[in-house]
C-alpha cells in the first residue's frame, strides 16, 4: 500500500461534496446547532448500501444541509487536500455543484470563496494544488444551468471548466449543448459524466453533442466497438472510479470490471474516487484495488498515472515535471542489478 501511495497521482474525477465524511456531518452539525435524524457518524455511516446512483443520491443531497457557511467549504475542501496528499495526490480537478447550494439559498460567493480558502491552505501545508469544475446537474433544468454559468462569470469564479452530472437516466445530455458552447467560447474545458447508468450511446452523445474534454465514468462504452474505437483513435479520455462502480451496482463486483478490457482496447483510462466519503475509497484505495484484483504491474500502474496528468488541464510544464515524478518512482521499484 505505502509503494502505490507514494506513486504520483493526478486525481480527475472527484466531487468535493462527495468527500463529506460523517464525522464532519456531525461535527458540522453539532457547530450550527442542526438536529440530524441518526445519532452519530456511526449510525449514518451504516445508512450507505445503495441500491443504484439514485439511492445515493438521495443521503448525498440530505447531507449537504451542513454545508452552509463559507467556513463550512474551507473546512470540507481543506480536509480533502490533507487526504489527497496521503493518497500520493499531487494535483486535483474537483467537481462543485453550484446548484446543490444555490437552490438551498446559500451564495455562490460563500461556496467558491470557501472552496478557494480551503484549497489555499492545503496547498500551503500539503503542496496539493487544485483547480475547480462547476458540475451542472443534469435532471435540473437547462435555464438553470445557464443562469449558473452567468452568475460565475459575473463573479470571476476559478473555474478551469465546467461539467454535468447527477441521474442520468431519463437526463439526456443533448439539451445542455448551447450551454456548453457558451463555456467553451469563454475558454473554459468541458467534461460529462455518461456511461455511468446509460448505455454507450450516452458516451457518443456527451461527446457529439457537449463536445467534452473528457468522459467521467464512461464504462459502459465497452458494449460498443464503435464508441470505443472512437475514444481510443481521439484520444478522449475517461475518468474511471472502480469502486463506486461497484458500490453503485453498475458492475457487479469488482473482478467484473470492464477496465482490463478499456486499457486493452488503448482507451486513455484514469483512475479516481468519485466519492469517496461514500464509495470506501480515496483513489489510492481505487489503485490499489484494481492492482491486486487484475494483478498490475507497476508499469501498468505508472501508465494510469501518467493518463491522468496528460488528460488534465494542467499547463504542459506542470505536466512534464509530474511525468518525471512517476517515472522515477517507476526507476525506484527496479533498480539495476548490482554488479
Amino acid at each position: 500500500m505505502s509503494r502505490i501511495r507514494e506513486l504520483p497521482k493526478v486525481e480527475l474525477h472527484v466531487h468535493i461534496e462527495g468527500t463529506l465524511e460523517p464525522d464532519l456531518v456531525v461535527e458540522l452539525a453539532h457547530d450550527q446547532g442542526i438536529e440530524l435524524p441518526y445519532p452519530d457518524a456511526d449510525a449514518l455511516r451504516e445508512r450507505y448500501v445503495f441500491a443504484d446512483l439514485s439511492s445515493f443520491l438521495d443521503i448525498y443531497y440530505a447531507n449537504l444541509d451542513v454545508l452552509r457557511r463559507r467556513h463550512d467549504f474551507a473546512r470540507l475542501a481543506y480536509e480533502y487536500g490533507a487526504r489527497a496528499h496521503l493518497a500520493g495526490v499531487v494535483h486535483a480537478e474537483v467537481f462543485f455543484d453550484p446548484q446543490a447550494h444555490r437552490s438551498r439559498g446559500v451564495p455562490l460567493h460563500d461556496v467558491v470563496g470557501g472552496l478557494v480558502d480551503g484549497f489555499d491552505d492545503a496547498r500551503a501545508e500539503f503542496g496539493v494544488t487544485t483547480d475547480l469544475i462547476a458540475c451542472f446537474l443534469r435532471d435540473r433544468p437547462v435555464a438553470e444551468a445557464s443562469a449558473v454559468l452567468d452568475e460565475l462569470v459575473d463573479m470571476s469564479a476559478p473555474i478551469v471548466g465546467v461539467g454535468l452530472d447527477s441521474a442520468e437516466i431519463g437526463n439526456p445530455a443533448a439539451p445542455f449543448a448551447e450551454v456548453f458552447a457558451r463555456a467553451a467560447a469563454l475558454g473554459l474545458r468541458r467534461v460529462a459524466h455518461a456511461g455511468e447508468e446509460s448505455g454507450p450511446e450516452s458516451v457518443r452523445e456527451a461527446i457529439e453533442e457537449l463536445a467534452v474534454h473528457r468522459v467521467d465514468h464512461g464504462i459502459r462504452s465497452v458494449d460498443d466497438p464503435g464508441v470505443m474505437a472512437q475514444l481510443a483513435a481521439h484520444r478522449i479520455p475517461l475518468t474511471v472510479c472502480p469502486l463506486s462502480n461497484v458500490r453503485l451496482r453498475t458492475v457487479a463486483d469488482l473482478a467484473s470490471h470492464p477496465l482490463p478490457h478499456l486499457i486493452e482496447a488503448g482507451v486513455v483510462v484514469t483512475i479516481n474516487s468519485d466519492d469517496p466519503a461514500y464509495f470506501g475509497g480515496h483513489v489510492d484505495d481505487n489503485f490499489l484495488a484494481v492492482a491486486e484484483q487484475f494483478a498490475l504491474t507497476d508499469d501498468t500502474l505508472a501508465q494510469l498515472a501518467r493518463n491522468s496528468v496528460t488528460a488534465s488541464f494542467l499547463p504542459q510544464e506542470r505536466r512534464d515535471t509530474v511525468l518525471a515524478q512517476i517515472d522515477e518512482w517507476l526507476a525506484a521499484g527496479h533498480p539495476p542489478p548490482v554488479e
